[in-house]
């Protein structure tokens, strides 16, 4: 039986950790370099899923318990191939979001916020008195509109 080496475990872990730490940001290019570094972190726990190397997968021509396993070399290759496309895309989205807006720093959605306070106001966790602020005369508003049914 083939043990992973301890150095390729504590790499695929750091490069992940890395990858998800950057994805947190606010900013789409450090969201896509985390996406890499996760990409890359999980190519290498499949690397290292696949054990030491071995002959080729050739049956009849080698025996069958020194062949390599070909499917971590597969799923690697699939990684790669999917994550080359999300990259192209993401990076063509935040070309544009910084075209449009000068600047690749993803915002806050105001609409999904008022959403949100309104679905946490017909549960009743918030009370109509407490809420404050622009946003919340606006959803206040609704309600009123709602209640009247116009």
């Amino acid at each position: 039986m083939n043990v992973p080496s301890v150095a390729l475990l504590v790499l695929a872990g750091v490069l992940v950790g890395s990858g998800v730490y950057l994805i947190l940001e606010r900013s789409l290019s450090r969201i896509f370099i985390g996406l890499g570094l996760m990409t890359h972190g999980i190519n290498v726990l499949l690397l290292a899923s696949g054990g030491a190397a071995g002959r080729p997968p050739l049956i009849g021509q080698e025996d069958v318990a020194s062949m390599s396993d070909p499917l971590p070399q597969a799923m690697m290759l699939t990684s790669i191939v999917l994550s080359l496309g999300t990259t192209a895309f993401g990076l063509a989205l935040a070309y544009r979001s910084w075209r449009l807006t000068g600047h690749d720093e993803v915002v806050d959605d105001v609409e999904d916020r008022l959403v949100a306070r309104r679905l946490e106001i017909e549960r009743g966790r918030i009370s109509e008195e407490a809420a404050t602020g622009n946003e919340d005369a606006d959803v206040n508003y609704d309600e009123e509109k709602e209640r009247d049914g116009s």
